[in-house]
């Protein structure tokens, strides 16, 4: 194997307006999102591309995440052979402690080199695919009621089978009511999700989730507040259906108490929150031992991201759920890819070609950056 060396780190802060408003229970999304994009150059000429998408009330902030791949992991690259990830993502631990998003940033960048200089696609590097392609899903959070079910609707038309209504922001009568459409207005074979983004009172959490039930969702999320975890193995010992903890498991220490004290039915894997695919792998590994499955999830990030996310389900059998990569077609103004994120027939399909698999618009890269750090 060839030799090769980082030779230079930039850091794009880019902010891209967004087609739609997202509301959850833990905040509202709309006008622009900023991402911290992650360029790794080498002196082989193979070029890594990361992505960093916080968001301030789930994760962290853009400016930390920035700072943090600017100031604190920059010595690191510089200099560094791109194939020893594992020993360079231990040595971030080192350097800063958090900043999970950055870290994701920086793991997907030199996976993206490795990949590109072996001829190999990022699921390969994982230890191969188990899947071709995974089932979307997209989130059913617009305020504008009407809206929103026009959205799903036309998705539905493109092959989406897979809906995740964002509640607890409009009231417990709203909420069931916009249950109560979806159901009347979609075919039966549109499967139902509910996510609350820690959005509900949790001393009124079980009474109002009996009502929730009568819609026969596939499994509900977060219910409560992350850290109201007695809270939350209570709903999922009372519940018939399943419930999948998000805001609750960022680390492996975090996965084993989900295990251990059956806190939750399953667990929402996201490598923002986990600071990689490497540590979201861990912890759908300790999930699956525990008979736990997982979900892809995500933050509102560009195509770079989905794409490591992507590649990291389509290595992991546990992550069986399906993904809601849709930020990059249905969210952003304009995605950072040259060519659209794949998706067809409402099914993310796993690139086939060396890295991430697609390449990165590096002229849209610098027309949304709104700061550049070399």
């Amino acid at each position: 194997m060839n030799k090769i060396k980082i030779t230079a780190v930039t850091v794009y802060v880019t902010e891209i307006p967004v087609r739609l408003m997202r509301r959850h229970g833990s905040g509202d999304v709309a006008g622009t999102v900023k991402n911290a994009i992650l360029r790794l150059d080498t002196d082989a000429g193979v070029t890594g591309w990361g992505d960093a998408a916080p968001w301030a009330v789930f994760t962290g902030t853009i400016e930390a995440n920035a700072a943090a791949l600017d100031v604190y992991l920059r010595p690191l690259l510089i200099g560094a052979d791109p194939h020893r990830i594992e020993a360079l993502m231990a040595a971030a631990d080192h350097a800063v402690v958090g900043h999970p998003e950055a870290k994701a940033a920086m793991e997907m960048a030199l996976f993206d080199i490795v990949g590109q200089a072996c001829g190999l696609p990022v699921a390969e590097l994982l230890g191969g695919r188990c899947r071709d392609d995974i089932p979307l899903s997209f989130s059913v959070a617009d305020p504008d009621v009407d809206r929103d079910m026009d959205m799903v609707q036309r998705l539905y038309g493109e092959g989406l089978r897979l809906f995740k209504m964002k509640t607890g922001f409009a009231g417990h009568a709203a909420d069931l009511k916009r249950m109560e459409r979806f159901r009347k207005e979609l075919p039966a074979d549109a499967e139902l999700r509910i996510d609350y983004n820690q959005g509900m009172d949790t001393h009124e959490a079980i009474r109002q989730l009996r009502d929730v039930e009568a819609f026969r969702p596939t499994f509900i999320e977060q219910p409560v507040p992350g850290h109201h975890r007695a809270a939350l193995a209570e709903i999922t010992r009372t519940l018939d259906t399943p419930v999948l903890a998000d805001e609750s498991v960022f680390t492996t220490s975090d996965a084993l108490l989900v295990a251990a004290s059956r806190m939750a039915d399953l667990v929402s894997i996201k490598i923002m929150k986990h600071g990689g695919m490497m540590a979201g792998r861990k912890v759908a590994a300790i999930c699956e031992a525990a008979g736990i499955a997982c979900y892809g999830g995500d933050m509102f990030e560009t195509g770079i991201a989905h794409l490591a996310g992507t590649h990291m389900i389509a290595a992991t059998p546990n992550i069986s759920l399906g993904c809601e990569f849709y930020q990059a077609k249905y969210f952003l103004e304009r995605d950072l890819l040259a060519e659209a994120f794949p998706i067809a027939n409402g099914r993310v399909v796993v690139p086939r070609t060396p890295g991430l698999g697609v390449r990165v618009d590096e002229d849209r890269v610098r027309h949304y950056a709104i700061a550049t750090r070399t």
